[in-house]
């Protein structure tokens, strides 16, 4: 694992806000945008951002193998990731989707040591097993007509895009994470418009002021909260720049309750409770003391 250093904490603690309240955004833009289409506005507003950063500040484009990382990490993070969270938060609660999505940590930790990054240990796996318990009392207690089962798994399904997502974006030589982002979003859009196309979704700019809102801060999450955590996944550890989706949910529920109106039943905390333990276990405490092997870091082409 890498440095935590003050200055990674800070950057750590910015992410979790801005993804944590990224979820009720989503759910916000929901109500006016088709699904996959309002995906597509929004990483097409904060690409054009992006390359504007690029240019104005000079930073260097990925090239060769680097370009190719940036472009499986726009498929993996802004085409498959999101489309699968915006297609279920159609009809699954903020908080919900951030307690199923807190399995990413363990996904993570799973899938880097597959590959060799990290090693797994007893407490990984009991620590994966108590999550799963914990994901099984929120299913149970939360899963109703309003909630269909096929959504919340689109969750999960997520989760584990992601993280294969962060593992993949290890593998490849280290570049600035705007321009890593500006790529990423420029290769997810297309992708996106394509699946809008084939749900037949329609297309027209929001008219609401509250859609505006909440694609714009949707657009700054891009631009923002996700540079900071490509940055943190190669200063810190595949897993540990993924510790946010513990601390996200807690975030999530607070603002989903204050602004969406969002209610929760006594299941949904205790399930909500075990995952975020069980995910604490095997990934965060499994990982604090355990060293980290990793590819030699190659050089941008």
């Amino acid at each position: 694992m890498g440095r935590l250093d003050r200055v990674t904490l800070a950057a750590f603690l910015v992410a979790v806000v801005m993804l944590g309240a990224n979820w009720v955004g989503v759910r916000f833009s929901n109500r006016e945008l088709p699904p996959f289409f309002g995906a597509a506005l929004r990483f097409a507003i904060a690409s054009a951002v992006l390359f504007a950063v690029v240019a104005v500040r000079g930073i260097e484009m990925p090239r060769g193998r680097a370009l190719w990382g940036a472009a499986l990490f726009g498929v993996g993070q802004y085409f498959a990731t999101f489309a699968l969270i915006y297609w279920a938060l159609v009809a699954v609660p903020a908080g919900m989707t951030s307690v199923i999505f807190a399995t990413l940590p363990l996904w993570t930790l799973f899938l880097a040591a597959v590959v060799g990054y990290e090693r797994l240990s007893v407490r990984s796996v009991v620590g994966a097993l108590v999550a799963i318990a914990g994901l099984g009392i929120v299913f149970s207690s939360e899963i109703t007509g309003n909630v269909p089962v096929e959504r919340a798994a689109a969750v999960l399904a997520a989760a584990f895009f992601a993280a294969v997502t962060t593992v993949v974006v290890r593998a490849f030589p280290r570049t600035h994470p705007i321009a890593t982002n500006a790529v990423g979003t420029l290769v997810g859009v297309p992708i996106l418009l394509v699946a809008s196309l084939v749900a037949g979704e329609r297309w027209a700019l929001p008219q609401l002021t509250a859609t505006w809102l909440a694609l714009g801060y949707l657009v700054l999450t891009t631009c923002v909260g996700f540079a900071i955590l490509v940055w943190l996944i190669v200063r810190w550890s595949p897993s540990a720049a993924a510790y946010g989706a513990v601390l996200g949910p807690i975030v999530t529920v607070i603002l989903a309750t204050i602004l969406a109106g969002e209610t929760f039943g006594p299941g949904f905390f205790v399930g909500g409770v075990i995952v975020l333990l069980g995910t604490y276990v095997g990934a965060i405490a499994a990982a604090a003391g355990r060293p980290t092997s990793q590819p030699a870091a190659s050089p941008a082409k």
